[in-house]
């Protein structure tokens, strides 16, 4: 799902009536956010465990695409800007906050690879298959020159909701035992 904000925030925001001079600067609201949600990260990572913080990740995703889906240029403009914002806590949380965690559980000896797979599975084959997706799921919900943005939202929201409840169910964290 992560493919869509990437790939098509910029278009979508366009598309709806946003001045295309001020995209750029809304768009980095995201990485600014993203700079807070770093520093904080350690404390809810600590209070909270690893679990309950991809879940949040997840859950912010999920967030993010339904306020796409509802708003708009106008009176809905917030609902975009929260989305945007809400970029801080989808990659924070779940992606930084995964690599922390593979980090954590890879033996010594195979640290750096485990990295490099997640890397390549997430920016790599991910983003690949993930825009591709996207795409494709744009061109079919397009008709005539025209897309219908909130259709399209609603996909990697569906697909965010599902990655939820797979996550809920397999999702297995192991409590350190206190010595």
């Amino acid at each position: 799902p992560v493919s869509f904000y990437f790939g098509f925030t910029a278009s979508f925001m366009s598309d709806i009536g946003i001045d295309p001079d001020i995209i750029p600067n809304r768009i980095s609201m995201g990485q600014m956010a993203e700079i807070l949600f770093i520093l904080i990260l350690p404390f809810f990572i600590t209070r909270f465990g690893v679990k309950k913080v991809l879940f949040i990740g997840i859950t912010a995703w999920l967030l993010r695409f339904l306020l796409f889906a509802n708003g708009n240029a106008e009176g809905g403009i917030w609902m975009i800007y929260t989305g945007i914002i809400l970029h801080g806590i989808c990659y924070d949380f779940f992606v930084v906050t995964g690599q922390i965690f593979v980090d954590e559980k890879a033996p010594d000896h195979l640290k750096s690879s485990a990295q490099g797979l997640i890397t390549f599975a997430t920016y790599g084959l991910g983003m690949f298959i993930g825009t591709w997706f996207a795409g494709r799921t744009i061109d079919m919900i397009s008709e005539g020159g025209s897309t219908n943005w909130d259709a399209v939202w609603y996909v990697p929201t569906v697909i965010a909701a599902a990655v939820l409840i797979i996550f809920i169910f397999l999702f297995r964290e192991k409590k350190k035992v206190a010595a």
